[in-house]
């Protein structure tokens, strides 16, 4: 069983090593320079658009839900427990410079997150109960020359994303939920297993229209309340923000430093914080995986790129938002680098994060991250299980396996909560990266078609600005 795990940890280094690290980079500046950076320019109007009244309307074209609400359940799958303990443990492993790696390919993710959203509403199509059926998937069977290559990929995308929601989209989540009421609340496992099980099948079992009512609610929430604690603790600790930027640009781009005092002994080179910022954003938003344009295509929209615009701005949301006030809130609090007196070792994962909001709130930060891992983990277990479903829902084409899966799915969240199966959570977690290979591709081979489409929307769009001017 040992080497087993070891050839499966080996296997999970290199699929999210540094070759799949720049492709899913390399493919986001591709795109960004071949849609003349609109993504980027249209980024402040799309943001406007999503919070206001039009998003959350359905009767603007097809679609199952409102914009707004297919924004929010992609939020739910992306904004998870990476946003909390992913942010700490790059900050441990690549030192605090691995912050601004993370917003770098948050920006280049913004165009991935896009094109790919953007695509599978192009792409989607209706299923036999009339709902939308979208996502790589769809794109790859329909758009590709090839038949033959693009079903290929169509088959292995789907087969991956099923295969990633049981483990990264569920038993990990539920996981991180029952360990963090155990040793918060000292909440028995099983219990808490139990109640998340039996709370996931009465929201999955109502299908998108019932997830995407919990996600447009859950999602917001969860993450105004976790933003405006961070902020008090940025605030509490104003007096070591200059030296926590300090730290942070300084071993983005300085090569080989130690960070000292502030950042205690964390040592770090800049391939390092690199890597790891890289690593731990792109896991956090999901730009390139094409999870996102799943939830994406169930949209009510009279256009694909205006929805593209809107599900675009999830990555912002996750990563330059959410993602950098995890970040902030660990450099300001001064305990980045320090010891935990009853292990000997370095704070690290949720452990820093909450020690963090400790040292602003005392023990009322550490419930408040608690709190935030439960919410978060339980938001990423609902959009997951809407990927995984719309996956096997290609593979399999049967309604009935669909009532099937999410039963199974709600039932693997108790197994998950009281189990640690370390195979099947790096199993899933090299699915969760092969997802990105069919998808990546299918952005490249369809970027001039994609292209296009955005070019022709910008000027369609420019046209009525002029008109509204004039009147």
């Amino acid at each position: 069983m040992e080497e087993l795990q070891k050839i499966i940890n080996a296997l999970s280094n290199f699929v999210w090593g540094p070759v799949m690290l720049v492709f899913l980079v390399g493919t986001g500046i591709f795109l960004t320079i071949r849609l003349r950076f609109l993504p980027w320019r249209n980024l402040g109007s799309s943001l406007k658009r999503l919070f206001s009244k039009e998003s959350r309307r359905t009767d603007n074209g097809e679609g199952d839900i409102s914009p707004f609400s297919a924004l929010m359940t992609a939020l739910a799958a992306t904004v998870g427990t990476g946003n909390i303990v992913g942010v700490a443990t790059a900050m441990v492993t690549g030192g605090p410079g691995a912050l601004v790696w993370m917003w770098i390919s948050a920006a280049f993710g913004i165009s991935t997150k896009y094109a790919e959203c953007t695509l599978a509403l192009k792409y989607r199509e209706k299923n036999d109960r009339g709902e939308m059926a979208g996502g790589p998937m769809y794109t790859l069977k329909k758009a590709f020359k090839n038949k033959k290559l693009g079903a290929l990929l169509a088959g292995a995308f789907a087969l991956f994303t099923v295969i990633a929601s049981f483990g990264i989209g569920n038993a990990t989540q539920a996981n991180s939920i029952s360990s963090a009421v155990d040793s918060t609340f000292s909440v028995p496992k099983w219990l808490t297993g139990a109640v998340l099980a039996a709370l996931t099948a009465i929201i999955v079992l109502g299908g998108i229209k019932s997830i995407s009512k919990v996600s447009s609610v859950l999602v917001p929430a969860m993450a105004v309340f976790y933003i405006l604690a961070g902020i008090i603790v940025i605030a509490v600790n104003y007096k070591n923000i200059p030296a926590g930027l300090t730290a942070i640009f300084s071993m983005a781009f300085g090569g080989k430093a130690i960070a000292g005092g502030i950042a205690g002994t964390i040592t770090a080179s800049i391939m390092q914080s690199m890597r790891y910022g890289i690593a731990r954003g792109v896991f956090s938003n999901e730009a390139g995986l094409g999870s996102a344009a799943i939830s994406a295509a169930s949209a009510t929209s009279d256009h694909h790129v205006k929805q593209g615009y809107i599900n675009m701005c999830g990555t912002f949301i996750d990563t330059i938002v959410v993602c950098t006030i995890t970040g902030l809130a660990i450099a300001s609090s001064g305990m980045l680098g320090s010891m935990d007196p009853s292990t000997g070792k370095m704070y690290e994962g949720a452990a820093l994060t909450i020690v963090a909001f400790e040292s602003a709130l005392g023990k009322t930060g550490g419930i408040l991250v608690t709190v935030g891992i439960i919410l978060f983990a339980f938001s990423t277990i609902l959009g997951w299980e809407y990927n995984g479903e719309k996956a096997l829902e290609y593979l399999l084409k049967k309604p009935v396996f669909c009532y099937i899966y999410r039963v199974f799915f709600s039932f693997l969240v108790f197994i998950g909560a009281t189990l640690s199966l370390d195979i099947v959570w790096s199993f899933s977690d090299i699915a969760n990266g092969l997802m990105s290979i069919p998808n990546l591709i299918s952005l490249i081979a369809l970027s001039g078609v994609l292209a296009r489409d955005t070019i022709e929307f910008q000027k369609t769009r420019n046209a009525e600005k002029e008109k509204q001017k004039s009147r």
